[in-house]
């Protein structure tokens, strides 16, 4: 995919992203990886709904801007971006906002971990809830290292959500699954009553994924109570 092609995407992303209700005002930030050592990133100060192409930035893994056009800056919540390439070389993409239901449990430090619906434990097993970071520092990407390693999506405590895929489009998609889990977490909690898959049922949904061969990291088991790191190091698969 060319250079001007992914400006385009991005574009295209970060306008479902602000349609969609999941950012307000200037909120949020988008990277796509453009070569080994290239990212594409978004600009700050400026709407993911009205972007242009030529406002995105392109930054070395250092964050230094490499080209940019007119005054245009990256965020400064790169810092994160940049964390998850350098430590997970099979991520081309990464994306953060506040969709509202995700940010709801991000703020109340409450993971999405219960197995209510099969594409969320197919595609996501649980998302877990890194600490909180003050934003546009260091805090932020040290608070989500230590699930790189398992996870394509956490919410990032009193902040919002941030999902990575090996495309800008899937990496969407997970964080649409990750609001949508949420809302549906949040909406059945609301009626009282909610009817959790067994284990067995859980187990055969990973078979499920591992004869589908979906790209990605995936915790591999329901840990029940933090969806944390240590529920899943005897469980994990990749």
């Amino acid at each position: 995919m060319t250079e001007n092609q992914l400006k385009l995407d991005i574009c295209q992303i970060g306008k479902r992203m602000y349609d969609s209700g999941f950012v307000a005002a200037n909120d949020g930030n988008i990277s796509v990886r453009l070569n080994t050592d290239e990212v594409i990133t978004t600009p700050t100060g400026v709407s993911k709904g009205f972007m242009t192409p030529e406002m995105l930035i392109t930054v070395d893994m250092e964050g230094r801007v490499v080209s940019a056009e007119g005054d245009w800056r990256p965020s400064s919540e790169l810092k994160m971006h940049l964390r998850v390439y350098r430590e997970r070389p099979d991520v081309k993409a990464v994306v953060h906002a506040h969709p509202p239901y995700a940010t709801t449990f991000a703020i109340s430090h409450t993971s999405l971990n219960r197995p209510l619906i099969a594409e969320a434990v197919v595609m996501l097993g649980c998302v877990p809830v890194a600490d909180y970071g003050t934003p546009s520092t260091n805090e932020v990407p040290d608070a989500v290292a230590p699930f790189l390693e398992h996870f394509d999506a956490v919410l990032l405590a009193n902040h919002g959500a941030l999902a990575w895929s090996d495309s800008l489009l899937t990496a969407y998609h997970k964080l649409e699954s990750v609001e949508f889990y949420a809302k549906l977490t949040f909406l059945s909690n609301q009626l009282g009553n909610a009817q959790e898959l067994s284990n067995k049922q859980v187990q055969d949904l990973y078979q499920i994924r591992r004869r589908m061969g979906i790209a990605g990291r995936h915790p591999g088991g329901i840990c029940g109570v933090s969806c944390g790191l240590q529920c899943y190091r005897n469980s994990t698969e990749k």
